[in-house]
């Protein structure tokens, strides 16, 4: 892509999210007050958009120690009781880590790293979002096995770059190249790291905008088809609907150099969006590709409002990572052919 077609692009994308942001409920609209329990989830009513549509507006954060898979000791078992969550919140507070039980993420502690408390990773904070004992629902609750052609096929690439990693900046990856970070689809969860998203609408339009790497999704809503099945994009091509009060978001056209968990450019990604409470919302997802697992799989992971703000994600500014490895891995290589030169 050239230039001018990329400084396009960006002002485009730029300009769909400006409209967006535009968008305000209808005068005297107002929130319902904020209701606990499925119960009282199912029989709360969404506010509208002007367009009529239900309101996800807001900062949400997906933050929760709930692992994605399911410790292996539970079995089948799909939720805890309040005394467990209880008993491992103390742990989790008290030590900062919970094996396989819990995701501390970056607060966990380490023998070589900053105070973490001075950027916010505070343990006491910690919670569960729900009781599940793992994000994946369902009885088995882990990822389906990696079919034996998809164990091979990734294999092969790691064999293929090895020996290679460090020979230029193709070959490192996207997340250290500040191309792609945590905004990846789906949107996975974790504990303090980077949780916060923004979600805004217009008619025809809902844009998703992550707080890591300040990855903006624009999806339309107007019932247009998928691009054509031959154009490829890293975070794939998203176009949603609305299911009564659920925001579907239907994604295909993924490549291979942005595989989910050893996926393929097959992997097809069903997200669905539905606000539970004033202040809940319930992120949906269901992968699906035959050529990597034998059957698709679902997690759930609830959302909570947030007062935010999202701060500014600035990766490449003074982003010396890239360089100063390869840099290394250059001054490596001559000190090995000084070497055998002798």
């Amino acid at each position: 892509m050239s230039h001018r077609s990329l400084v396009s692009t960006v002002a485009l994308a730029a300009g769909i999210v400006v409209a967006l942001l535009a968008q305000k409920p209808a005068a005297g609209q107002t929130q319902p007050p904020t209701t606990k329990g499925p119960a009282a989830a199912k029989a709360w009513t969404p506010a509208r958009t002007p367009d009529g549509k239900p309101d996800l507006q807001g900062i949400w954060t997906n933050y929760t120690l709930t692992p994605l898979e399911r410790p292996k000791g539970l079995g089948a078992k799909e939720f805890y009781t309040d005394q467990e969550i209880a008993e491992l919140t103390k742990r989790a507070h008290d030590r900062g880590d919970l094996g396989e039980e819990g995701d501390v993420g970056f607060t966990r502690p380490q023998a070589v790293r900053y105070d973490l408390e001075l950027y916010g990773f505070d343990a006491s904070t910690l919670r569960y979002s729900s009781k599940r004992t793992s994000l994946i629902v369902g009885p088995e609750g882990v990822v389906p096995p990696m079919l034996p052609a998809a164990r091979e096929r990734n294999a092969e690439q790691a064999a293929k770059n090895k020996g290679h990693e460090f020979d230029s900046y193709a070959n490192r990856p996207l997340s250290e190249r500040c191309l792609m970070g945590q905004e990846r689809i789906p949107m996975l969860s974790g504990a303090n790291e980077g949780n916060l998203l923004q979600i805004v609408q217009g008619p025809g339009y809902v844009a998703f905008l992550r707080e890591q790497n300040h990855g903006t999704r624009v999806i339309p809503t107007d019932g247009r088809p998928h691009v054509p099945q031959n154009v490829h994009l890293w975070q794939g091509d998203s176009v949603g609907h609305w299911e009564g009060n659920t925001l579907v978001v239907d994604t295909t056209n993924f490549t291979n150099l942005t595989a989910f968990r050893g996926s393929s450019e097959k992997l097809h990604l069903v997200e669905r969006f539905t606000r539970a409470s004033n202040d809940t919302m319930i992120y949906q997802f269901t992968v699906e590709d035959p050529t990597t697992w034998a059957k698709p799989w679902t997690a759930e992971i609830p959302w909570t409002k947030s007062k935010g703000p999202i701060y500014e994600w600035a990766c490449h500014e003074g982003n010396t990572m890239l360089s100063t490895i390869l840099r290394g891995a250059r001054v490596t290589e001559a000190e090995a052919a000084q070497k055998k030169g002798k």
